[in-house]
């Protein structure tokens, strides 16, 4: 294979070519990083050894801020699809690059732009928040963009009389509404991995596990909340893991948090929810499909890399940047 094909096939996304066994790729991607003057971000649903070798980890709102200021020429962002869009419009300068671009999400899948346009027409008069789990095309369509970390606080820094629509997760709607005791209009769309887990095994584990503290990310189902001890972003769970006094705990998000959990608090056990079928844990198939292998060839051609349209980072970026200037003025 020559080198133009292999780097025809990275761009299109086929970037499982050849490498050599004997590669010591963490010494080798370390080595890129500073050849290209390249940033690691990884989301804390990645792979473990993805985490390890990554500049910053973080969720959806430490990695926008990230994006947002590194000096970085080039950023990796081993993530999904939506993410690494948000850091090009964030950073449209950079070269950005995702190592699979298959890494999609069924939650951003659930709001196509065109539909959510339509729907937005029958609101006129209401602001338009929408979850950062979604398009460069739907943040383009919005007002404000918010995170799991902020979308309460944002929500309430409006005037009480401002109408809303809230989208694309329903969830995470509905907790921002009980939260907030503001009347949203919600799209109705989910996340496949908060939509799966088994209140039978929950309620199982906890039988086995009496002391234990069951947590939960806001994306989950209004019962699977309910029964929570604490709700949070994935780094507001981590956070609480830390300071909590507890030592065993049970997890309802994706289980690759898990891993800074127990770097974080190694005498602590930490129990990954279980979904509703033969899996132990609950993962997402999109963010495993980033390996080490294709964050190397990722670095190593540059490629696949994310490009938007001028039009579209422009109308995006506003919605994002309020985002980031109310977290700011919050403290968030």
């Amino acid at each position: 294979m020559n080198t133009t094909f292999e780097t025809d096939l990275v761009a299109k996304g086929y970037i499982d070519v050849a490498i050599d066994p004997n590669l010591d790729l963490v010494k080798e991607i370390e080595r890129l990083k500073k050849e290209k003057n390249a940033v690691i971000l990884a989301h804390y649903y990645q792979e473990s050894e993805i985490q390890d070798i990554a500049d910053y980890i973080g969720d959806s709102l430490g990695l926008s801020q990230q994006a947002a200021k590194t000096d970085a020429d080039v950023i990796v962002f081993a993530g999904v699809h939506f993410m690494a869009e948000t850091a090009k419009i964030l950073s449209p300068s950079k070269k950005v690059l995702l190592p699979d671009l298959k890494a999609g999400c069924s939650l951003s899948d659930s709001c196509p732009p065109h539909l959510f346009a339509k729907f937005k027409e029958k609101y006129p008069d209401h602001l338009v928040i929408t979850y950062v789990n979604c398009t460069a095309e739907l943040k383009a369509l919005s007002d404000i963009v918010c995170t799991s970390s902020n979308a309460v606080q944002i929500v309430e820094s409006l005037p009480a009389d401002q109408k809303i629509i809230f989208g694309p997760d329903r969830n995470l709607g509905d907790y921002v509404k009980k939260k907030t005791g503001r009347d949203l209009v919600l799209w109705n769309g989910a996340c496949m991995v908060h939509e799966i887990f088994s209140q039978e095994k929950i309620d199982a584990l906890r039988a086995e596990y009496p002391d234990a503290k069951f947590i939960a990310h806001p994306e989950c189902e209004d019962h699977i909340l309910a029964q929570a001890d604490y709700i949070g972003s994935t780094s507001g769970m981590l956070k609480f893991t830390i300071e909590d006094p507890s030592d065993t705990y049970i997890v309802a998000t994706e289980s690759g948090i898990l891993h800074q959990m127990q770097k974080a608090s190694p005498s602590k056990t930490f129990i990954p929810a279980p979904p509703n079928n033969l899996c132990a844990c609950n993962d997402c198939p999109h963010m495993k499909l980033n390996t080490l292998e294709k964050l190397y060839n990722c670095l190593y051609y540059e490629q696949p890399e994310i490009t938007l349209d001028e039009d579209i980072i422009q109308r995006a970026q506003k919605p994002i940047e309020r985002m980031l200037e109310i977290s700011a003025k919050l403290g968030l």
